[in-house]
């Protein structure tokens, strides 16, 4: 039975200081090569990946969780999903202010959520995109629901069992995690330590779960998009699994009803025959 433990409601809807982000050329490329990215803008550094959007907000993230959630709780902290909504895409060049703040929280029967909302803006104050992240506390509970959480993007179980428009099948390398720890700035020692990953629960080190999801990002974009980032104006996924390194990944999309001059497709990514990604969906405009 999860363990009961008190949210701070108080903690809901407090920003974080601005973290101020200068993008390089040289971070974009890094960030693309750290996930075998081979849009060839992305590689050379000309327009960042999507899942680049992270690297700046990264530091936010936790802080505005644990606003909420008792700050002992954070080795039970897993990524539970991410939904992205971009205005733009992120250049060289660009000076970025990011913060975020925890908007709500779930009880849930194995553990309990708290969603956060981070924004990144320009020079100039526009929004170059937002992010809903959802954190999930593993084996405790909340007791309640309270407050904003993410939007929905369920992914109808009739619409999986179709044929799919598309499949894609890539390769987690035995060192991604090495590569992109220091690209994303994201140390958790679970991605870097074996003996830590396994005291945690888990079968050794695991992969980045934004990893796996910049992975389906370039993906979708080859597929749907021509390559062009500028294209994509939402990603999402809820996480189930770990991915190992070494391991395959296939990722397959379906098409969903979507609003004129934009293309929904709503995707699952798969390690054999168990699900890693789950409700992933993505929207591109023609």
């Amino acid at each position: 039975m999860p363990t009961a433990v008190t949210f701070e409601d108080e903690g809901l809807e407090k920003w974080s200081e601005d973290l101020v982000f200068e993008v390089t050329a040289e971070r974009v490329a890094e960030y693309a090569a750290a996930t075998n990215d081979p849009i060839e803008a992305h590689r050379d550094g000309t327009v960042a990946p999507p899942l680049f959007a992270v690297v700046p907000t990264f530091m936010s993230m936790a802080p505005a969780a644990l606003e909420v959630a008792p700050v002992e709780l954070l080795m039970k902290l897993v990524h539970g999903e991410q939904d992205f909504h971009f205005h733009r895409p992120i250049r060289p060049g660009d000076v970025l202010t990011c913060k975020a703040k925890a908007t709500g929280y779930a009880s849930l029967s194995t553990g309990s959520t708290v969603v956060i909302y981070a924004e990144t803006r320009d020079s100039g104050g526009e929004l170059v995109n937002e992010q809903w992240i959802t954190a999930f506390f593993r084996g405790v509970d909340a007791g309640t629901t309270v407050g904003e959480l993410a939007p929905g993007h369920a992914l109808d179980a009739a619409i999986t069992a179709t044929a799919p428009v598309a499949e894609v099948t890539q390769h987690v390398d035995e060192d991604q995690t090495f590569r992109y720890s220091p690209a994303s700035g994201d140390p958790m020692p679970i991605h870097l330590d074996d003996e830590i990953a396994r005291m945690s629960g888990l079968p050794g080190i695991i992969n980045h779960g934004l990893c796996t999801m910049a992975f389906t990002s370039w993906a979708a974009l080859e597929q749907f998009a021509g390559g062009d980032v500028a294209r994509l104006r939402r990603l999402a996924v809820r996480f189930t699994k770990p991915v190992l390194p070494g391991q395959d990944l296939t990722t397959r999309f379906w098409d969903l009803p979507s609003n004129d001059g934009e293309r929904a497709v709503g995707f699952e990514t798969s390690v054999g025959d168990d699900l890693v990604l789950r409700d992933g969906l993505a929207v591109i405009t023609d």
